[in-house]
């Protein structure tokens, strides 16, 4: 289950990835534009600042992002459905998808899918988390794979289940699209107060979210307290701050 509270803990810094990616995009007068993977709904809502014109969709997989996003009142369309079962209308003009492809099997093909059929002159802009080397996630997966954790969790965590903007450039020019594709590493300064580790409290709002559900309140709990202190002692706190590198992949491409 997403929690849009846990997730929003550090919005300002999620939320970036998404306006560097819009910037790109250059429709002008879209009649549809479609979010997919909105989350709470808040950024979605930019886009009909962005395209007044443009009927703005919503979709996510959680039902508790939807409510949060439907209760914003804001000029789009939310609801909850499955990603990989999404298709592009014949006015779609704008795909958007930030930071949640990476959540999807398969998503590889599904873009090759939705670019071919897509109409001519549309606009699909991806964004995707390439930090799975970092060593938070290698950090993740070396306690999730211990005892005693293992057996629950072990197989929870993943390895790097996205390409990089060499691979998906390489699919999105096979479609045919007009390609711009970068990468960008943020240096996150998180606040480092109180015991728990700020990078542990970021990871509870995304990667951690299948490791709580696999285990006991009790297992979860040991399991923070040994992941934070392997967190610590990457992440050293300086100035009052940890800095928090994290490495993104940008796909903007038009047919």
């Amino acid at each position: 289950m997403w929690d849009p509270a846990v997730y929003h803990r550090y919005g300002t810094e999620r939320s970036r990835p998404f306006f560097d990616l819009v910037a790109r995009i250059g429709a002008d007068a879209p009649r549809e534009v479609t979010d997919l993977g909105c989350g709470s709904g808040e950024l979605t809502a930019t886009l009909a600042q962005r395209w007044p014109g443009a009927r703005i969709a919503g979709v996510d997989s959680s039902p508790e992002m939807i409510a949060k996003a439907t209760a914003l009142g804001a000029p789009a369309e939310f609801r909850v459905a499955d990603l990989a079962g999404w298709h592009p209308g014949p006015e779609t003009g704008v795909v958007v998808t930030n930071a949640a492809l990476q959540w999807v099997p398969g998503h590889q093909e599904l873009i090759s899918t939705w670019v071919r059929e897509l109409p001519a002159g549309a606009w699909f802009a991806m964004q995707v988390p390439g930090n799975f080397d970092a060593p938070s996630h290698r950090l993740l997966r070396k306690v999730a794979r211990s005892e005693p954790y293992a057996a629950a969790v072990g197989d929870v965590v993943r390895e790097a289940p996205v390409d990089d903007a060499v691979g998906y450039s390489a699919r999105l020019l096979a479609a045919g699209a007009r390609v711009d594709a970068w990468e960008t590493t943020y240096v996150h300064l998180l606040p480092a107060t109180g015991d728990e580790h700020p990078v542990l409290r970021w990871m509870e709002g995304t990667a951690l979210r299948p490791v709580k559900a696999a285990l006991d309140d009790t297992a979860w709990g040991t399991f923070r307290v040994t992941l934070n202190a392997e967190l610590a002692a990457v992440y050293p706190a300086r100035s009052g701050h940890v800095a928090f590198p994290f490495r993104r992949i940008f796909v903007v491409a038009q047919l």
